[in-house]
């Protein structure tokens, strides 16, 4: 079972986007389970959110201790990084991964989902575009999964969709360099 841990501020779309998450992998045809974990539910606080993903039925119905991946959607998040993640760390950056200075023991790699987002959509509207830096690096969805999913939680149609599709294709050829 693969677990992914994503950080946010509330407001930025955490929750969402291991929904999104959940439903692209179930798409590949794989079980899925997503859910938040927050405190106070207040606009700019640090927010968790999870996505399990198996090959066969998730029972599993606990806090996820130490995930397999972990995107921070917020760089600022990245300051206090203290979570245990076994593989790999998705840092929203323009940093360097040298720069960025997480302490971890997992491998980090910064893509800058921000100005792909404020080039796409015109705001950095980072949650979605961040699943296609993870499709690239981890190979734990695919990128037609993740497009059906977000028609799926978006509507089919519309500009919102095809500028997330946009982002996320975006996103995804840039990661695929750095893996």
């Amino acid at each position: 079972m693969k677990q992914i841990l994503i950080m946010g501020r509330g407001g930025q779309g955490a929750v969402t986007s291991s929904q999104v998450l959940a439903i692209a992998a179930f798409n590949d045809g794989k079980h899925t389970l997503a859910f938040p974990n927050f405190g106070v539910e207040r606009m700019g606080a640090p927010v968790k959110s999870y996505c399990r993903i198996d090959d066969k039925v998730i029972n599993l119905r606990e806090q996820v201790y130490e995930a397999d991946y972990a995107i921070i959607l917020d760089p600022t998040l990245s300051r206090h990084f203290n979570e245990k993640v076994s593989k790999l760390v998705i840092l929203n950056s323009s940093k360097t991964e040298k720069e960025a200075c997480i302490e971890t023991t997992s491998k980090v790699k910064c893509v800058d989902i921000t100005a792909i987002a404020i080039k796409i959509m015109g705001k950095p509207f980072v949650n979605i575009a961040a699943l296609g830096a993870l499709a690239a690096l981890t190979d734990e969805v695919s990128l037609l999964g993740l497009e059906g999913a977000i028609k799926q939680q978006m509507g089919s149609k519309g500009s919102a969709v095809e500028k997330n599709i946009a982002a996320v294709r975006e996103v995804y050829n840039i990661a695929k360099q750095k893996k």
